[in-house]
């Protein structure tokens, strides 16, 4: 599949064409008014760059190491759940072109292909989970996805209760095979006392899942300095910064605004990756230099699954082509290079004048 210049950019358009109109609004929908949901594109946009001259770019390498294991690409594909509403093969189209691209998987735990099937494909792939209020009913998926090869888990912390969504039209839900979602749960689990979503998580839980996977624990679902440092004296391995794609709490601040706060958190101590809004190599860069680790992909690759494995296979490297030429404009030879690239412009004073004199 060919790529243009402007491809990416025309993804959720072809997406909008491709879909029921109640998948695609599941897909783009935010809370409430979609405040957050629809300022995460822009606020990538508004981050600028100090590039370096005099380097030499001949050979540039956007390669990282993501909790202990090389990947080539800096950045990996987000927990999404209704895949196969997408594209029939879902997870596993998803899975065989990042597997291809060398990145890592977060599935989510509400996927609708089973976890071996996923490993099967050679993807090299994380746990997303939720934690009900009765730890217990969690430790059968946790033993489910590490006995079919995931190699972490990331607890999503921002998801007390579900936020409020204005749809426009039909539920999603009304049209779309409920077998499509949550096949990694066992039969029942939803009416289980105890299975709703628990309200009392806590630093504590960063070790109970840690014991009871045996996995490095990366946390999602951070804004805040504060938050990052209590994640990472609990022994996380890695926090993420994200605002849940603007479908939790709206008014959120995005993710691009609060990325470089919680690196200089961190400090070091654990890794940092950052989500929403990513939609080119510009991004990843805007990313990189703030302190990402990684950056991770949710709607845009959903817009590509649209298109298959080949849709994706085209995603990866597209960015990696976009990439790499960001990092070549920007004097950067590899991702340690960026680190002092990005800044956000300092607001505008009162009494300046918003064009040159």
């Amino acid at each position: 599949m060919s790529t243009e210049a402007r491809w990416l950019e025309g993804l959720e358009e072809r997406a909008r064409r491709a879909l029921p109109p109640t998948v695609f609004e599941y897909l783009v929908e935010g809370a409430r008014d979609s405040v957050t949901a629809n300022e995460a594109v822009a606020a990538w946009s508004s981050v600028r760059f100090r590039p370096h001259v005099l380097r030499d770019v001949t050979q540039v390498d956007p390669a990282v190491t993501l909790l202990g294991h090389p990947s080539p690409v800096p950045w990996g594909i987000a927990p999404t759940t209704l895949q196969r509403a997408v594209h029939p093969e879902g997870e596993l189209a998803m899975a065989r072109a990042t597997a291809a691209a060398g990145g890592v998987m977060v599935v989510s735990s509400n996927a609708g292909t089973p976890f071996e099937q996923i490993g099967e494909t050679g993807v090299r792939w994380w746990l997303q989970a939720y934690l009900p209020a009765d730890r217990t009913l969690a430790e059968p998926m946790l033993e489910r996805a590490v006995a079919a090869g995931a190699t972490a888990v990331v607890l999503t912390a921002d998801t007390p209760v579900v936020a409020t969504k204005y749809a426009a039209g039909g539920s999603v839900w009304d049209n779309v095979d409920r077998g499509m979602v949550r096949v990694n749960f066992d039969p029942g689990y939803d009416d289980r006392a105890g299975s709703e979503k628990a309200n009392d998580l806590g630093p504590h839980d960063i070790d109970w899942l840690a014991d009871k996977s045996g996995l490095p624990v990366v946390v999602k679902g951070l804004t805040r300095a504060d938050d990052a440092r209590r994640c990472v004296q609990a022994g996380a391995s890695a926090v993420w910064v994200s605002n849940h794609g603007g479908r939790q709490l709206d008014r959120a601040l995005s993710t691009a605004a609060c990325l470089a706060e919680v690196v200089a958190a961190v400090d070091g101590g654990a890794e940092v990756y950052v989500d929403g809004g990513v939609r080119s190599g510009l991004d990843v860069l805007a990313a990189l230099g703030l302190g990402a680790d990684a950056v991770f992909l949710g709607r845009l690759a959903l817009y590509a699954l649209v298109e298959g494995e080949a849709g994706v296979a085209a995603l990866h490297e597209e960015l990696r082509v976009q990439t790499c030429e960001a990092l070549r404009l920007a004097g950067c030879r590899t991702v340690a290079d960026t680190r002092d690239l990005a800044a956000h412009p300092p607001e505008r004073l009162p009494w300046q004048p918003t064009s040159p004199l």
